[in-house]
This record gives structure tokens, C-alpha cells and sequence, in this order.
């Protein structure tokens, strides 16, 4: 019996051995999983520092060079080409004539027109002498009247398109293209030259919101060109759109004079705008921004955590933008990996 009570006392520490190493077991495995998942938690991202800084006020819009003029020259009557006076790449003058068209034709549409009209002058004053003598009655001299009149409509018609046997251009310029040889068959309206005048270039570029508030119709800009990479040019500001693009972008167009003729239309061309230094300037990296620039939206770190933040955005600078509220100088900002952030999500910084 003695023997019995002894067994089961060792069976029974030995089994409250076991519990307890199970336990303490359990605690440590949990508390390893925990900070398992703890870390797993965390989302990588990037950050930056928010910082005062001097920063230049010129910013920069690029677009392509066009013609300010740019005119397709036709065909004002029908014929065949006989002669043509210029080449592609000659200077033009408003009114001067490209080409001559054959004429026969026209003449004699002229000469007969004429001869109508004789025979109708004639015709008239013997009726009008006839009816001064009761001869004819006034019903037939209305109608004598009225053959005359057509027949100087015809004349006057006839003339103005026998005029037309030359091409000419309504604009000075360049020839830029000549569609019409010597011996073609024109039909009215078929294109002959096109004509371009780059005495005189447009730029047009995109500006943001932000910037556009800043310009104004016949403002002065500085405008380079990529092959000229050290030389400035002249431009002034002619149109800017009331209504913007879907990107929240105002189309500007400025005419830049090109009296050196050393630009050429379809060149890329910079826009350079605004001028001075901003000092004592709150700043941060644009792509520290959820979504646009305009959701004024940054996660800043604070404690392992992304806060989300409405902030304040001002002055565009390009691959940064003025802070005017909502953060501090030294704040750190998360600058990749906000699409999978919400407020207090805990975060891990990579390098």
C-alpha cells in the first residue's frame, strides 16, 4: 500500500514536469510568433527629409517649333501647267505668281464673251432708236435691255477668270513643298505649293495649374532650342488656353522671332519662365505625394508608423514642390511604397 501512495506521488510530479515545460514552451513559441507576425506587418518603403532650401523661380515647358504661317497654295481655274517659276526651299512675296496655267482656252472664251457683248450694245441702240419712233414696244425693249446685261456679266466673268491663268501666293514665305510639274492637269482647287513663313515661330507647351496664374498675354520668354543648347531666344507669350487639358495642363503658345532664320520649324524647344531665387523655401521630393500634387496627401514617419497628412503645396520646382503648410523642416516623408499605406500603418525603412 505504502509502496502504491510512493508510485503515484513520482507520477504525478513527473506528469506536473511535462505540464510545465509544455507551457513555458507554448509562452516562448508564442512570443516568437508575435514578433513574427509583428514584423511581417510592417510595409518596406522609402523616406525623405523635408528641408528649407534656396530654390531657383524659373520653370521649364518643352514643345516643338511650328510655322506661324503655313498656307497649301491651289488651283483658282482649271488647265494645264505650262510653266512654274519657283523651287522648293525659294523665298515667296504675298502676290507673286508660282505658276502658269494654259491659257488658249480662256482667251477664247474671252473673245467670244466680247463679240456677245458688241453684238447686245448694238442690238441695244437700235431698239432704244426704234422705240423713240414707236417702232418697238417698250415689252421688247426690256428684253433687248436684258440680253445686254447679261452679255456685260458674261464679258466681265470671263475676263476675271482668264486672269486666274496664274497660280499665285497669298503670303510670303518659303516654299516648302511643290506638288505641280510642267505639262500637269490641274482641276480647281488641287494643291500646288504649301507655303510656310518661319520668319516668325510658334512654341506651344504645356504649363500647370499652379504656374499658369503667373503669365500673361505678351509677357517676354526666354525659349532655347535642343541644337542650340547655349543661345537664348525671344519669345512672346500670344494665347494661353482658358480651359485646361484632363492633366489639369494649360496649353500656351509664344511667337518667337526667327528673323536669324536658325531655328526650324519641327525643332524641340524649352520655354523658360520666371526668374529670381526663393530663399528660406519648406520643400519636399514630388513623388512624396499620394496621387497628384493637388491631393496636397503625404504619409510622414513618425514612431515606425506612417501618418497620413494634408499638407499645404505651393511652388513647383520640378522634381520638388514648395510645402506653404502642415509639415516642419526635418519632418520625415515617405517617398515609395504609399499605394499599400493606410493612417498608423507600421512600416519598415529599406535603403
Amino acid at each position: 500500500m505504502k509502496r502504491g501512495i510512493i508510485t503515484l506521488l513520482i507520477i504525478a510530479a513527473g506528469l506536473a514536469g511535462i505540464f510545465f515545460v509544455l507551457n513555458k514552451n507554448k509562452k516562448k513559441n508564442e512570443a516568437e510568433t508575435a514578433e513574427v507576425a509583428k514584423k511581417n506587418a510592417a510595409i518596406a518603403v522609402r523616406i525623405d527629409t523635408a528641408k528649407v532650401s534656396s530654390m531657383d523661380l524659373r520653370y521649364t515647358a518643352n514643345g516643338t517649333f511650328s510655322p506661324k504661317q503655313e498656307v497649301t497654295v491651289s488651283a483658282q481655274t482649271a488647265g494645264r501647267v505650262v510653266r512654274v517659276l519657283v523651287d522648293e526651299g525659294s523665298r515667296v512675296s504675298a502676290g507673286q505668281t508660282l505658276a502658269i496655267i494654259e491659257g488658249d482656252k480662256l482667251n477664247v472664251n474671252v473673245a467670244n464673251a466680247q463679240a456677245a457683248f458688241t453684238n447686245a450694245q448694238a442690238d441695244l441702240q437700235r431698239f432704244e432708236s426704234a422705240y423713240s419712233t414707236g417702232g418697238v414696244t417698250k415689252q421688247q425693249l426690256d428684253q433687248v435691255k436684258l440680253q445686254f446685261e447679261n452679255a456685260k456679266n458674261n464679258l466681265k466673268a470671263s475676263k476675271l477668270n482668264a486672269g486666274d491663268v496664274t497660280i499665285k501666293t497669298s503670303v510670303s514665305g518659303i516654299v516648302n513643298a511643290r506638288k505641280i510639274e510642267p505639262g500637269t492637269y490641274l482641276n480647281i482647287g488641287a494643291p500646288a505649293f504649301d507655303i510656310v513663313n518661319v520668319a516668325t515661330l510658334k512654341l506651344r507647351v504645356n504649363v500647370d495649374e499652379k504656374n499658369v496664374a503667373t503669365l500673361k498675354i505678351g509677357q517676354s520668354v526666354d525659349v532655347s532650342a535642343s541644337v542650340y543648347a547655349d543661345q537664348r531666344f525671344t519669345g512672346k507669350i500670344t494665347f494661353i488656353a482658358p480651359k485646361s487639358d484632363g492633366s489639369l495642363n494649360f496649353p500656351v503658345e509664344i511667337e518667337v522671332n526667327n528673323a536669324s532664320n536658325k531655328l526650324r520649324a519641327g525643332m524641340y524647344g524649352t520655354a523658360i519662365f520666371g526668374e529670381g531665387v526663393a530663399t528660406n523655401t519648406l520643400i519636399v521630393p514630388r513623388n512624396a505625394f499620394v496621387g497628384s500634387v493637388s491631393d496636397n496627401k503625404i504619409f510622414v514617419l513618425k514612431n515606425g508608423k506612417a501618418i497620413e497628412t494634408t499638407v499645404k503645396s505651393g511652388r513647383n520646382f520640378g522634381d520638388y514642390i514648395e510645402i506653404l503648410g502642415g509639415l516642419q523642416d526635418g519632418d520625415q516623408v515617405i517617398v515609395s511604397g504609399q499605394i499599400n499605406l493606410f493612417d498608423q500603418s507600421p512600416v519598415e525603412i529599406i535603403k
